[in-house]
């Protein structure tokens, strides 16, 4: 073989290294573009997602609960934290949560609800309790005096002084008069904010109190006690209707206030009474995430106990009622972790998983296409270089000089030479690589036997070396 051969040969070899170079480095490239996008995947799913809260009024046991909840939750790392967005009532509160605005809110439940809203947890049960003073007892009497007002029916000609200043309390009341028979406009009502109880107790004008909390309320028991200093023992007033009012309206729930359960000496109330509840809520955009709601309620849930130590209301927190007929739905991500319904994460992304599988098949389907769309001239050079040998084993058989069969072995030494940088390229299959082999290996035994024929000597023949 002649030295510009060998440079040939030299030449092909380094190409067909700088292109396994070139592959290996593309395929590392591609690696880490892959590994890149599974990190920024998996760092996106995973990252903490902050909520905004509507919470108040400043100062409420609301605020210092969620602000509270928001601290944990940051102090754990939690996959949710709350960003507390502090305003002047529940009702700016749904506000701020129908234009969304906030993500959450915390609210009574019979407020003007959003029509997207949907319950996260229940905060607290607020609790009606009305009464009336019995009187003080005169100087040197011994008779205990008695209230003028004993029942919800006697309302009626009389003045009701209500504790807050929310109109959800004076239409709570209008419901409890309308459904124990009571005309609501036979009543007279007066509002007072929680910083004005001691002058509502000293008002003469003011015949029965209504407060509406929860049992263990700091405002109702100051109440109480309050009316009690200044108009005498509380008589409390039974909402004997409390079933037909949870029934007709489902806002409502029928509840039992325990005896002695504001005071022990002497028991306030001194046996258990009939009335109503309304629950107290954290609500959330029914379009929020059902994974990011369902992680809340789990977080929510797992500190609540610890959470008490510190904030006492965080003992009230209860799970909702996830039955589909409730008047209030409940988020579907709070209700899944409820009903221990949740999906892992595999559930959850199982169908991106199997579509980013079929994409990447497509692609490699498409680009194997491409590959070979793009060098269908090297592989038709590779038929037409198979059919070029078959040729000359023709030509071999009826060769007449050695110089004859060395020109054609030369010729077939350059056909293999650009079959193999073809193969290296990807232009052509192993199984067609095979198949020339065996066309090469005919040619070789036309040349042996030729050779034999004419009485030539026998030189190197070109070989398909193992790749």
């Amino acid at each position: 073989m002649s030295s510009s051969d060998d440079t040939s040969q030299a030449t092909d070899a380094g190409r067909r290294s700088r292109k396994r170079r070139n592959s290996l480095l593309l395929l590392l490239a591609a690696g880490l573009v892959v590994f890149a996008a599974a990190a920024g995947g998996l760092y996106y799913a995973l990252r903490p997602v902050t909520l905004r809260i509507a919470v108040g009024p400043p100062g409420s046991d609301d605020l210092k609960l969620i602000q509270a909840m928001g601290h944990a939750f940051a102090h754990d790392r939690s996959a949710v934290r709350l960003s507390p967005v502090t305003t002047e009532g529940a009702t700016e509160s749904l506000a701020l949560l129908g234009a969304a605005k906030a993500d959450l809110a915390v609210a009574r439940a019979d407020l003007n609800m959003p029509a997207d809203a949907e319950t996260v947890a229940i905060v607290r049960k607020n609790v009606v309790v009305l009464w009336s003073p019995s009187g003080l007892r005169g100087k040197g009497s011994k008779k205990h005096p008695t209230a003028k007002i004993s029942s919800i029916e006697d309302l009626a000609g009389h003045r009701v002084g209500i504790i807050g200043r929310t109109q959800a309390n004076v239409a709570l009341l209008q419901v409890i008069l309308t459904e124990s028979g009571v005309a609501p406009d036979k009543v007279a009502v007066k509002q007072f904010g929680t910083s004005e109880i001691a002058e509502m107790a000293g008002d003469p004008a003011i015949d029965a109190f209504m407060a509406v909390g929860p049992l263990d309320s700091k405002i109702t028991a100051e109440a109480l006690e309050a009316t009690a200093r200044a108009r005498g023992e509380p008589k409390f007033l039974p909402v004997d209707v409390s079933d037909a009012i949870a029934l007709r309206h489902p806002l409502y729930e029928s509840e039992e206030i325990p005896g002695s359960v504001f005071n022990s000496k002497p028991a306030w109330p001194d046996d258990k009474v009939d009335t109503v509840s309304v629950s107290h809520l954290i609500v959330a955009r029914k379009a929020l995430s059902e994974t990011t709601v369902g992680a809340l309620a789990r977080q929510l849930f797992a500190i609540r106990q610890s959470l008490a130590k510190e904030v006492p209301g965080a003992a009230h927190i209860r799970k909702p009622d996830t039955d589909k007929d409730a008047e209030l739905p409940v988020h579907a991500g709070a209700a899944a972790y409820i009903d221990g319904t949740e999906r892992t994460f595999l559930e959850r992304y199982s169908d991106y998983f199997w579509f980013a599988i079929l994409v990447l098949s497509g692609l490699g389907s498409a680009g194997a296409w491409s590959r070979h769309y793009l060098r269908r001239d090297e592989a038709e050079r590779y038929t037409v270089h198979r059919d070029k040998v078959l040729d000359l084993i023709s030509k071999v058989r009826v060769a007449e000089t050695p110089e004859e069969l060395l020109a054609m072995q030369h010729e077939v030494d350059g056909v293999l030479r650009e079959t193999l940088a073809a193969y290296d390229d990807g232009a052509i299959e192993e199984e067609d690589l095979s198949a020339f082999g065996l066309v090469l290996d005919q040619f070789h035994h036309a040349v042996a036997e030729r050779r034999a024929a004419i009485g030539a000597s026998e030189p190197e023949l070109p070989r398909m070396r193992a790749r």
